[in-house]
């Protein structure tokens, strides 16, 4: 279980195949990001629909609400969402940062008040692990400190440093609760159902992935790498702290920094990216896997991604389209629907136009970084990616 084969590769750019306790997830993949147990707007089966095999829930909103315990008494978050496939929880590290002015930071961990209803709640390392312990996600995320772009360089160490020793005690709890679930027997609720749909869910066969952090400054990106591999083995690497404000070609140096030096037989991870443009560009620096809200908050909002560049569903150019959306997209908003019905749907205040642009934009980033898959396995990516990014920026947004 957790291994990971590397198919393919051309130049930094890996095809490759993780497999996970719920399923097998082919790699460079892009990750739909579920925050509270759903992808907004969408279902399980409209997921599954659009190729997705591995979905992101958020360890902060489900801790909120409705509760990791809660989660637990109602079989897993795989149960609980009805998503039978591999899942990925984060640690709730961005979101308690992010909480400015709403949090303290100690050794010990984060104090912070639910945004919810202002009450006071405390995230440590080990209280993030056990969180997702009991939530039972195939992959669980080490609790980091995150720190916004620009940080400068006194910041960025602090937070390496700090990220450093959580991990120590996340990893020391990670295996604590590995040690007393493997001496107890699987309750009758959290077993394995009938027609095998969801197995192992109370965490047994979860892995740990650790966060490099380092901001922007190379010297502190390799330090934060080599920190994580003398902490132990892992089964795949995650890099956090970037797409966070910070110039783009900045994102781009940190990634080159890291990629010649990172253990080629695991997944590598880029938190937080997920417009077109960036999925390609982080592919062909080495990453396996992706996740942002991007392509759900700019369907709702009514942007749609193409090859051509990103279309406004909004513009009144669309309002007498008979074309599809995307005429080289198989989504059933492509084959079922015209841009002129699109665009009255957003007219007229429709939730099924935010469902449907979702929808298309979910297929659009898997079909992308399908796409970018086939060219590494076929020798062609440095080619493909080169006539897609001119193809994508050659136009203005539609």
């Amino acid at each position: 279980m957790f291994e990971f084969t590397v198919e393919a590769a051309a130049g930094a750019a890996r095809a490759g195949r993780w497999t996970l306790p719920h399923g097998a997830v082919e790699t460079p993949c892009f990750m739909p990001v579920g925050t509270q147990g759903t992808v907004r707007a969408l279902s399980p089966r409209d997921l599954e629909a659009v190729g997705a095999s591995i979905v992101l829930a958020n360890t902060y909103h489900l801790f909120l609400r409705p509760g990791e315990e809660t989660v637990g008494k109602l079989g897993g978050l795989h149960r609980f969402m009805g998503w039978p496939h591999p899942l990925l929880t984060d640690s709730g590290g961005f979101q308690v940062f992010s909480l400015e002015g709403l949090r303290r930071v100690s050794e010990e961990g984060v104090e912070f008040r639910s945004h919810l209803d202002g009450s006071p709640r405390f995230l440590s390392p080990e209280k993030a692990v056990e969180v997702q312990w009991a939530l039972g996600a195939d992959v669980a995320m080490a609790f980091d400190h995150v720190i916004p772009g620009g940080a400068t360089r006194e910041q960025a160490r602090d937070a390496l440093e700090r990220t450093l020793r959580w991990l120590e005690r996340c990893k020391a709890r990670f295996e604590e609760l590995k040690r007393e679930a493997n001496s107890q027997q699987p309750s009758a609720i959290r077993g394995e159902a009938a027609d095998g749909r969801w197995p192992m869910a109370d965490g047994r066969s979860q892995t740990l992935v650790p966060i490099i952090q380092g901001a922007t400054y190379p010297d502190l990106r390799r330090a934060g790498l080599e920190g994580i591999l003398g902490a132990g083995a892992w089964d795949a690497l995650a890099v956090g702290g970037l797409s966070v404000g910070e110039p783009k070609a900045a994102m781009w140096e940190a990634l080159e920094t890291l990629e010649p030096i990172l253990p080629r037989g695991r997944p590598r991870y880029l938190m937080g990216v997920g417009f077109p443009e960036d999925v390609v560009g982080a592919i062909a620096h080495g990453v396996d896997l992706a996740d942002c809200v991007a392509p759900t908050r700019m369907g709702r909002n009514g942007t749609a991604f193409t090859d051509d560049g990103p279309v406004n569903i909004r513009n009144a150019r669309h309002r007498d389209d008979g074309a599809p959306l995307d005429a080289a997209c198989d989504c059933e908003t492509c084959t079922t629907f015209s841009r002129g019905y699109l665009r009255h749907l957003f007219a007229a205040g429709e939730l099924l136009g935010l469902r449907l642009l979702s929808l298309h934009n979910v297929r659009y980033l898997i079909r992308l970084s399908a796409r970018a898959r086939a060219a590494i396995i076929g020798g062609t990516f440095d080619g493909w990616s080169r006539a897609w990014l001119t193809r994508y920026q050659a136009k203005e947004p539609a």
